[in-house]
């Protein structure tokens, strides 16, 4: 499966939701399909380094069976996105500024840098755009 490059725009800090994020990312990745991921706002807080997983992520009922079955974690996932496939991945500039955070905040090896959603949203016209 290839098709146009997918975009996706991760504002949410849910758990059920950053994991749907990995999920498609890797699936999309893997297929043969390049992919960005831009995250943004309580999403940040997901990818925080030093974080334990159990405190990674906040959600409702599925996020706690997912921690009590325990699924993959949503970082190893965009991870093995990153090593199997096209899939690159942004911070969003705004949201380190909000926070006074930098890149050093963030999990190593996961994100190419920091973007502005104006770049992001221009890369966007020539693909799929998905908001979590």
């Amino acid at each position: 499966m290839s098709g146009p490059p997918l975009f996706i725009l991760l504002c949410s800090g849910e758990h059920e939701k950053v994991h749907m994020a990995a999920m498609t990312a890797t699936v999309a990745a893997v297929s043969e399909r390049p992919v960005q991921v831009f995250v943004s706002m309580n999403a940040v807080y997901a990818f925080e380094k030093g974080k334990a997983a159990a405190d990674r992520y906040k959600g409702r009922a599925f996020s706690e069976e997912m921690k009590a079955k325990k699924a993959p974690d949503t970082l190893e996932l965009f991870g093995q996105g990153r090593m199997l496939g096209d899939l690159k991945m942004h911070i969003c500039a705004m949201a380190l500024d909000v926070l006074g955070w930098d890149e050093n905040n963030l999990v190593e090896d996961m994100f190419d840098g920091p973007m502005g959603l104006t770049k992001f949203l221009a890369d966007a016209e020539e693909g799929q755009l998905v908001t979590m």
